[in-house]
């Protein structure tokens, strides 16, 4: 932990942090990234999984960010195949308004334009039902289809962690900034403290980068920041034969008609979202409400009703807190900006805001400001590749092509080592899910796993994609992973003991209660 010549401290191991570090090894700068927790802990391990444009924003008429959503969802499917795939989207059309749907086709055409595409979108009801079967057919007048896409948003953090590794750049989990350093009336470093070992050190840096998104105003010894309004988004995940969908199906809700999706994923499916006031304060996980969890099931109801789709049908729940910038009207949430805002003072740049999809271009907008606090340095701050180029790692004879597509979008260049690990059987999937059980072997032995739920939540998605968080299955997960931690039967036990309770109270259906929702 001894440090005392880095360019650059990044407190914060999201996605945003994640993009930072990477963005200024590119560039020259020594670079630590620190993470109080594990990566990807908070929002990023909890957003709905789009890599999306924003077809809201363009609504809104917030035409920047709907170009730079574009722009970067574009580089992110070019550059990341594997881990972020395109996803078609299906919205239903009931009759109920001829302006509002010109509108959206309208959106849609600039959307296209945007993307330097040209589709077709709007199908009759007969061409939309073939599409997406198990909608309401009552009233069904057609529907209209567009691209997006989607991801796993904690292994696209640990991708771009290691990507910065790659070039010299060091990320530590589990490391918590105590407070700032300051001399000579500018912050000059910070006091870390590793919990692994109770170790406490100072690190000198010449610009300290708050990168802690809703967190942003905990860090002892900062000066003022923004206002932030911390907005929660929660989800459900159902077995993908419950509710079978080769297309996201995107619904405006029955009772207040915000949008609502249903999309497949890592081989479930994916309902959200809610955007409601997170009152509960941000030291625990957030969690989704009964209000909540009805809110949704209401909307897979009324637009399924065929499947007659039931509270047991929901395999976890999750709940992920948006860092979103305070207008100070308190007015509806969703309409608050996604924007993204930098900040500083001497020795010491802040960033928050902003959304998954853009974590590039939020990244270089954080190093323009840091720029001014580095005398001497100049560098290229137009974006380059998302990612470096791979070749395709070399599986046994039969694997499929998707499966090393797979594992190099979410390993990179240490896909083929994970591979080569793989023991008997470890390379079929786990059922289910997309994952095979070789991922655990090698998150287990290489990816800085300090806690089950590590493993299970972020470093593969086992907890959210399996009734109980795979409470059956841990006994093969153990015999697998407990030789790779070096862990004790005890320590095993303690940690297989605090996962399935941490699983109970934040992960698993809430119970029912006379709560109302207030959007």
């Amino acid at each position: 932990m001894k440090h005392d010549d880095l360019d650059i401290l990044v407190i914060g191991g999201g996605i945003t942090g994640a993009g930072i570090l990477l963005e200024a090894a590119r560039r020259g700068l020594k670079a630590l990234l620190v993470e109080q927790r594990d990566f990807a802990w908070g929002t990023s391990s909890r957003s709905s999984k789009l890599v999306h444009g924003g077809l809201r924003y363009l609504a809104e008429g917030r035409l920047r960010l709907t170009r730079e959503s574009v722009r970067e969802r574009e580089a992110l499917l070019r550059d990341a195949p594997g881990l972020v795939e395109a996803q078609g989207f299906a919205f239903p059309d009931y009759g109920n308004s001829a302006r509002k749907r010109r509108s959206f086709l309208a959106g849609l055409a600039l959307y296209d334009a945007m993307a330097g595409r040209r589709e077709a979108h709007w199908l009759d009801a007969e061409a939309f039902r073939m599409l997406a079967p198990n909608i309401r057919h009552q009233g069904l007048t057609g529907g209209i289809r567009y691209l997006d896409a989607k991801t796993d948003d904690a292994r696209l953090v640990l991708r771009v962690l290691d990507e910065a590794r790659s070039i010299g750049a060091e990320a530590r989990n589990y490391v918590a900034v105590e407070h700032l350093l300051r001399e000579g009336g500018r912050v000059s470093g910070a006091l870390l403290r590793d919990a692994r070992s109770g170790a406490a050190g100072e690190v000198s840096a010449r610009v300290v980068v708050n990168a802690t998104g809703a967190w942003a105003g905990g860090i002892a010894g900062q000066g003022g920041a923004p206002r932030l309004r911390p907005l929660r988004g929660s989800h459900l995940v159902l077995q993908a034969w419950r509710l079978p969908l080769a297309q996201a199906v995107s619904l405006m809700h029955p009772v207040d008609g915000r949008p609502v999706f249903a999309f497949p994923w890592e081989g479930v499916t994916l309902v959200g979202t809610t955007d409601v006031d997170h009152g509960e304060g941000l030291a625990v996980e957030a969690k989704v409400t009964r209000a909540e969890f009805d809110y949704l099931m209401a909307a897979l109801r009324a637009q399924f009703p065929q499947l007659q789709l039931q509270d047991g049908d929901v395999l976890a729940t999750y709940a992920g807190v948006r860092p979103v910038l305070d207008s100070g009207t308190r007015g509806d949430p969703s309409r608050e900006t996604r924007e993204h805002l930098v900040w500083d003072e001497p020795g010491l740049v802040a960033v928050t805001g902003g959304k998954l999809t853009t974590f590039r271009a939020i990244a270089l907008d954080t190093l323009r400001i840091v720029a001014r606090q580095l005398p001497g340095w100049q560098a290229d701050l137009a974006p380059g590749p998302v990612f470096a180029p791979l070749a395709l790692p070399r599986g046994p004879r039969g694997l499929p092509h998707g499966v090393l597509q797979r594992l190099a979008g979410r390993h990179g260049r240490h896909a083929q080592a994970l591979l080569d690990a793989a023991q008997d059987g470890e390379l079929e999937t786990i059922p289910g899910t997309l994952t095979p059980w070789a991922e655990l072997r090698w998150a287990a032995r290489s990816e800085a796993v300090l806690r089950l739920e590590d493993l299970l939540l972020r470093r593969t998605r086992l907890g959210i994609q399996l009734r109980a968080g795979g409470q059956t299955l841990l006994p093969r997960i153990r015999a697998i992973c407990q030789p790779e931690l070096g862990w004790s039967d005890a320590r095993w036990e303690a940690e297989q003991a605090a996962y399935l309770g941490l699983w109970q109270a934040h992960y698993s259906l809430p119970c029912t209660g006379t709560e109302h929702l207030h959007a």
